[in-house]
Parts: structure tokens; sequence; C-alpha cells
């Protein structure tokens, strides 16, 4: 997750919101302690100086075997004492499947807002029920500031299982690799692909096996789940798209929510896995929580088959992705598509529509239609 931290405030129309942001994180900071310090300090829990020597293990696989960038994020190191850094607030209208997006200077827009302070929260997420939007709010463990300060190590997150910890930090280094000013699906895809595929080779690297093939099954059911809830949203909005009263739509809805409910109680009974997923369909679900999804997971097929297409060739992988980045909007978004389609084969297919060579990098195996 970006926070939006660091901004242009001449002109802005919502100056506080910007200046809560700056001081939420900067509280943060304050509370933090070098992490070198504290390992050198007899009276650090024992526990903690472990996961804190783990972190330090984690870094340097990421730089050394990811190539993400070598910075001074996670070497500090702050307990808040609550469970999150911060909530993110998503919305969406009522009939609606696609996300309301809010705009920023410097770092674009994005689908989502992040709030340090709960009562500006509430305030807020009240006044868009007001205006008919659908709004969902998510605890976040960990976000990044682009580089532009150095990220802490939380208590949020600390303890979570050795695989998450490691894939935690590739994520947000990811972000630091590269992000696109405005468009969020490509830069939560991208850190997530780059945080699954850190994470198997991670495991893999230290011998755990095991942890690795139960890593990979919950991914397969994380895919089914995702899938089942794009399902979801297709039908939903070719409901809104219906002419008829806002009265049925709303019953509608209420049906094809319970549906999503009763398909994903049958799909995971044959879970052996089911890590994450009966926390987020125990609650309320609305077009605002099914975009989150969307927000997080629409390109990692893509970027796993761009992955795989450079044999997992982590500089060879971002030095393509850079390229696509730098492409306009239509022809990054056309690009995605494409690699997204080709993700559903085992080779590289021509093009069903005009692609920018960028998107393709050297593979001499792709003869696309340019």
């Amino acid at each position: 997750m970006l926070l939006p931290v660091i901004i242009a405030l001449h002109g802005c129309a919502d100056l506080s919101y910007y200046l809560h942001s700056i001081n939420g994180h900067l509280s943060i900071l304050n509370q933090t302690r070098d992490i070198n310090a504290m390992l050198a300090d007899e009276n650090t829990d024992e526990a903690l100086a472990i996961r804190l020597k783990l972190v330090g293990q984690i870094r340097q696989f990421a730089v050394q075997q990811l190539h993400l960038p070598e910075s001074d994020s996670y070497t500090i190191y702050a307990d808040l004492k609550r469970s999150y850094a911060l909530k993110n607030l998503f919305a969406a209208p009522e009939f609606s499947t696609q996300p309301h997006r809010w705009c920023y200077p410097v770092v674009g827009c994005a689908g989502y807002r992040g709030y340090f302070d709960e009562s500006r929260l509430n305030r807020y997420t009240e006044a868009l029920k007001q205006q008919g939007f659908d709004v969902y709010v998510a605890h976040v463990s960990a976000y990044s500031t682009l580089g532009w300060f150095d990220d802490p190590v939380l208590n949020t997150f600390i303890n979570w299982p050795e695989y998450r910890l490691a894939g935690m930090i590739f994520h947000e280094l990811t972000h630091q690799q590269l992000y696109i000013d405005g468009d969020t699906h490509f830069n939560e895809s991208f850190a997530v692909a780059v945080q699954q595929a850190g994470i198997n080779r991670w495991l893999n690297a230290n011998g755990k096996t095991e942890q690795a093939e139960r890593y990979q099954q919950l991914l397969r059911n994380r895919q089914q789940v995702i899938e089942l809830i794009n399902q979801t949203r297709t039908e939903l909005q070719q409901l809104y798209d219906q002419d008829s009263s806002d009265t049925d739509k709303r019953l509608a809805k209420q049906e094809i929510v319970q549906q999503l409910k009763n398909r994903y109680a049958r799909l995971s009974s044959g879970f052996d896995v089911k890590e994450g997923f009966e926390r987020w369909f125990n609650g309320p679900i609305n077009n605002a929580k099914l975009a989150s999804v969307s927000t997080y997971y629409a390109l990692v097929p893509a970027f796993l088959k761009l992955l795989e297409k450079h044999d997992h060739d982590f500089q060879a992988f971002f030095s393509h992705v850079e390229k696509i980045a730098d492409l306009p909007d239509l022809d990054r978004n056309r690009c995605m598509q494409f690699w997204n389609t080709q993700s559903h084969s085992e080779s590289v297919d021509t093009a069903p529509l005009p692609v920018h060579s960028a998107c393709l990098g050297d593979a001499p195996d792709i003869q696309a239609k340019l």
C-alpha cells in the first residue's frame, strides 16, 4: 500500500487530509529505534531480536536475489501499541463495480485512501454513505513511502509467519523499485507478483520445501477465490446495467452477494489451507470490498507470465516492466491485457490486438501484429 505523504501542498483543496497523513507518518517515525542498536542492547527482548535478525536476512535476500532496491528501509523498528499501522478506505457507487478514485499531487490517483486518524476516517466514511456509496475499511499492517522515508519495521507485522513477513518486505520494496503515478492496478499487481515469486524463492532457498508446497497450494486456492469474486463483480455489473428500479436492483444485489458466500462455502470446503479467506467472507460484502480485491490482484497473472518469460531472472523482468511502464496509458493497458491473456496459455501466442514493441520485449517467439 502506498501512503501519499510526500506532496505539493500549494493549491491543495484537501490540505487538512495531507497534513494528517504527514503527521501520522511522522508520529510513527518518532517512535522508531535503530535495529542494529536494538540488537546490540542486551535489554532487547530475545524473541523480538530473533525476528529483527530475520528481517535483516530478508532484506539482504531481497537485494541480492531479487535485485530490489538497497535502501535503509526496514532498518528501524517501532511498536505502535496497536495491531495495524493505519486504515484504508475503499469506496464504490451503490450500483457500480468501479472503485472510487482519489487523486493526490505527485503520486497521482489511487483506488484507496489511508487514514491514521480514526475519527476523521469515520466522519468521511459516513459522508460517503450519505452520498450513496458502498464503503469498506481495511486494516493496513504496512505501507510504502516510495523511498522518500525509511520505511520502518512495525509490531503490526514483525511476528507474522516467516513467509508472510518476507512477502510484505518484498511487496513494499517493489513499490520503491517502480511506481506509476495514477495506475493502482499496475502498481499493486506488480508488487503482489514480486511478493509471490519472492516468497517461493525464499522458501526454496532456505530448504523449506514443505512450506513452499503449502504456499503454492494457498496461491492456487486464492486464485480460485479471486476468480469467484471477479465472476460476482461481472454479475453485479450486468445487474446494474439493467433498466430496472433501484429497489429491484438492491434486492437482486443482496441475492448475488449471498450466492457468492454460498459458492465460497462450497469451494472452500475442499481447501486444506484457508488462510485469510474466512475472515474476509465473514464480514459484509459490497461493491467497495469486491473492488479492493481487483485493485491488488487484477494484473498479477500478467506479471507472473512476464517473469516466467524471463526464466525468473528478476533483473531482466524489471527491465521489461520498466519499458512497459513508460508506455502511454492506452498502450500500457493493452499490453497488460495481452500478458493477462497469455497467462492462461503454456506458450506465448499472437497478440489479438496490436501491441507496442516494448510490450513484447526481446522475445523472438512472439509474432504480434505490430
